[in-house]
């Protein structure tokens, strides 16, 4: 039998929706704060020659400036005040868990609890400024070396450079926990989210371009087409996918009355890496890319060119790399963000156990047994999902511009934004029945 959440859910409708006043302010207001994040990507910084530095991106577009480019929404193309886009935040984020599970007093902070994550979030902010002020200025000399980009090079330019791209970043990040605490979903999910969306009508309108000229046949075109539907389908199965472990709750005695034994579970995500290995394994393959076409050495070695051109996307030596990357950052990430002894103590701190496995060591071991098979399945899930873009690219020549991390990010903020709506809606739900069942009770007690 369904339990009375899931009928209450299943009894969702537009009605509902219309009545939920506060989930609608919401919603406007995180269309709003999308709208000016999307306005400051097209502002350019001042004292850049627009021309000449698209002449000088479209020979980067490989590298790592065209994935930046895709994740800032355009704005690196048009080297707008927002070309750091939120990566500084992301990076300082990961930086700071990688910290907490070194070092002890970090440690110690986070299980402080929601006092010990607001320091934790403070030094991630502290982080952030001093990421996006070294990528800022490195910004600011590189365009200087360009030819013809900034019209008046000096210490003012890097300085304004330096003032404008910081802000920037830190007016995003201030703009993305407004949304998370005002608006709807994960502000900065969303900004990520809107940046890459933003370029997929220019894809689409490109495609049928293609079609309409002859150089893509109809039914590969609806092939990719159907294709997409299918992936997007297998992302949601595994995104959802659950490996829940039964957790018993002995019976106990409170005063006089006894409690009969809870029954729980553990749900260990299968993808419990996210979209972190995938971004981590093509900003490293990218790179070699990036410095050499930067560098525009005209004396590069015969080995040198022979390991670039190997890297290229659709090599196959390109493909075996990004896989071995994705599979060793998955087991990786999932080691520093879930930690199977500190979950083992906390359930044996509330007289909680798996059946068949003492408390302590024992659980821990299992719980860490389980993790790693489940990881498996996760990374050779990524794996799929990331080179299928590739193996469609370099087989058919289709510019697809949807790549499996864009794909999983559209997918995994799709899915966390509609649950929160649907949470909304809920709690909208049983406040109203709440109000009615009082209004009753009044009434009969008159």
């Amino acid at each position: 039998m369904a339990s009375a959440a899931e009928q209450l859910a299943s009894n969702l409708n537009f009605s509902a929706f219309a009545k939920a006043e506060d989930l609608k302010k919401r919603i406007w207001f995180t269309i709003g704060a999308l709208l000016v994040y999307r306005l400051g990507t097209y502002i350019p910084l001042p004292g850049i020659n627009p021309d000449a530095f698209a002449q000088a991106f479209s020979s980067q577009s490989k590298g790592v400036l065209g994935m930046f480019n895709m994740f800032a929404g355009g704005a690196v193309q048009r080297m707008a005040i927002f070309a750091l886009g939120i990566m500084p935040y992301i990076s300082a984020s990961i930086i700071m868990q990688l910290m907490t599970s070194v070092i002890p007093s970090l440690e110690a902070l986070k299980k402080e609890g929601e006092q010990g994550r607001k320091v934790i979030n403070q030094y991630t902010r502290y982080g952030t400024v001093l990421l996006a002020l070294v990528q800022a200025y490195g910004i600011s000399v590189g365009l200087e070396n360009g030819n013809g980009i900034v019209s008046d090079p000096g210490m003012f330019f890097r300085i304004s450079t330096v003032v404008t791209l910081v802000g920037g970043t830190m007016f995003l990040m201030w703009l993305g926990e407004q949304i998370t605490a005002r608006g709807i979903g994960n502000g900065i999910s969303l900004i990520i989210f809107s940046g890459i969306v933003a370029g997929l009508p220019h894809a689409i309108s490109g495609t049928l371009e293609l079609g309409r000229t002859g150089a893509l046949s109809t039914g590969l075109i609806l092939a990719i087409i159907v294709l997409a539907i299918v992936v997007i389908a297998l992302i949601v199965f595994f995104e959802r996918a659950q490996r829940r472990l039964l957790i018993q709750y002995p019976k106990r005695q409170v005063g006089n009355r006894m409690f009969q034994g809870d029954t729980s579970h553990l749900p260990l995500k299968l993808n419990t890496s996210g979209v972190i290995p995938p971004i981590f394994a093509s900003s490293l393959l990218l790179l070699p890319a990036t410095v050499a076409g930067f560098s525009q050495t005209t004396n590069m070695p015969a080995w040198a060119s022979t390991i670039l051109a190997s890297l290229g996307h659709g090599q196959p030596l390109y493909m075996a790399f990004y896989a071995a990357m994705i599979v060793f950052f998955a087991f990786f990430y999932t080691a520093i963000v879930f930690n199977p002894k500190d979950t083992a103590d906390q359930l044996k701190k509330h007289s909680g156990f798996i059946p068949g496995y003492r408390p302590g060591e024992r659980t821990a071991d299992y719980i860490d047994y389980v993790l790693t098979r489940i990881t498996v399945v996760g990374a050779i899930y990524l794996v799929l999902v990331c080179l299928l873009p590739e193996f469609l690219i370099s087989a058919t020549g289709v510019p697809f511009y949807l790549g499996g991390t864009s794909l999983l990010i559209v997918v995994s903020v799709t899915l966390d934004t509609v649950a929160q709506i649907q949470g909304h809606l809920i709690a909208h739900q049983y406040e109203g029945l709440i109000k009615k069942s009082k209004l009753r009770g009044g009434k009969k007690a008159r």
